[in-house]
């Protein structure tokens, strides 16, 4: 095993950072080893047969070239939780799980219903229907691939969700939505102009549908879900966003506009503005939804 790991390391140095290439080490030999933690450590001497000498240099050659490596294990962890990640899907954040934790605190005696616009993997959905044990959890995507997806996560992790297609922008396939007391997604929220900040490893392999929105509009997503919970959500219904960091002061006063109240702006643990909320407490008049 040694020398599989030094491997790893020599080959990765100077493209990764000495933190992500120790990462990647555990999770290789976890994947290849079925190792947890523990015996990870214990087995360094252990011996490598060639085959899985040949798994690790294909799993680093992938890496040399950016490829992420939740999309080359194919699965990954959100919020403790296993879940299976293909490259037609946004990878889970680790900042999502912020949103996901806000919103367990806040419900976790609750009984709610609960829908996930714009599910992706299914990591929200089936996190909050773990571990809020008496929840109703809908999720919806406009993606056959997300909605595949999410299905197998719901499996993998032995839990129930409705998970079905649904285009927030267009309103279509038609569905009959049932009044929810729980709104929560993570939209696209990237600026178009923001992708020269970002790195390879998110340009050349994530989807563009799941992160990208025009700079000329860049609160769509946020205005259209906002309408459409003006007339979904149960009175004292929630609303939870992850947004973009340049515009916690446009959501807030978006959502104060369209009669939500109790707005709170959230900051993630690097100190961002990264999460906002709202409570329906009456019927809104809706004009403007589409």
């Amino acid at each position: 095993m040694k020398a599989g790991i030094a491997l790893v390391r020599k080959e990765l140095a100077g493209i990764y950072s000495r933190e992500e290439i120790e990462s990647f080490i555990f999770l290789i030999f976890e994947k290849l080893k079925g190792y947890s933690r523990t015996q990870f450590l214990l087995a360094k001497d252990d011996f490598l047969n060639p085959e899985d000498q040949d798994g690790i240099a294909k799993i680093v050659a992938r890496l040399k070239k950016h490829e992420p490596i939740q999309y080359i294990l194919g699965m990954t962890e959100f919020y403790g939780l296993p879940f299976y990640t293909i490259p037609e899907v946004l990878i889970p954040r680790p900042e999502t799980e912020e949103l996901v934790q806000w919103i367990i605190q806040e419900n976790k005696l609750a009984k709610p219903t609960i829908l996930d616009i714009g599910t992706g993997t299914g990591c929200i959905p089936v996190s909050l229907r773990k571990n809020i044990p008496e929840s109703t959890v809908l999720a919806c995507d406009i993606s056959a691939i997300c909605i595949e997806t999410t299905h197998r996560n719901a499996e993998l992790n032995k839990c129930d969700i409705s998970v079905f297609e649904f285009n927030i922008l267009t309103q279509t396939p038609e569905v009959n939505f049932p009044e929810v007391d729980i709104i929560v997604s993570n939209p696209p929220y990237v600026r178009e102009s923001e992708k020269l900040l970002m790195g390879k490893n998110v340009l050349d392999f994530e989807p563009d549908l799941a992160l990208f929105v025009s700079d000329n509009d860049p609160l769509l997503f946020y205005q259209r879900i906002s309408d459409f919970a003006k007339t979904h959500l149960n009175v004292g219904g929630k609303l939870y966003f992850e947004i973009n960091e340049a515009f916690g002061s446009e959501c807030y006063s978006l959502l104060q506009q369209k009669g939500f109240s109790e707005v709170i702006l959230r900051k993630d643990i690097h100190g961002k503005d990264r999460f906002i909320a709202a409570v329906l407490l009456k019927t809104v008049e809706n004009n403007d939804y589409q």
